[in-house]
């Protein structure tokens, strides 16, 4: 399961005799780091669906041509995770905004408020 976290790492740099190995901090950093730039509740739900395919039916899939995806199926599993975990934070799902926990502004009406008038900035008084 951490083989391709310690190759991401290793990727910037092998760590060397009595140094710490950052390898076990970016087992839960970096895919939530990448579910934060790919916060979509659809896609991730497609990445996590993929990974988890990988996962239960990692046996049948030996000697097939998608055996070499399978060495990565733990670090799909927990990317798609992230990534739909954000996605339901951001709001977003299949790249179209949902307002799925509703808003404490009143988005309806646009008043201006007396103070900035003059910039043409409008505020949304809160409900």
């Amino acid at each position: 399961m951490t083989a391709p976290f310690q190759m991401i790492t290793n990727m910037y740099g092998v760590p060397t005799y009595m140094e710490a190995n950052p390898a076990p901090f970016a087992i839960i950093t970096f895919p939530f780091f990448f579910g934060m730039m790919f916060g979509d509740y659809g896609h991730g739900s497609l990445i996590f669906f993929a990974g988890l395919m990988l996962t239960l039916f990692a046996n049948q899939l030996k000697g097939t041509g998608a055996e070499v995806l399978l060495p990565g199926r733990y670090f799909m599993l927990a990317m798609g995770m992230c990534s739909m975990y954000n996605g339901l934070l951001y709001n977003e799902f299949f790249a179209i905004p949902h307002d799925w926990f509703g808003s404490c502004y009143n988005v309806t009406e646009r008043n201006m408020s007396s103070n900035m008038a003059n910039n043409n900035n409008f505020v949304y008084p809160p409900n």
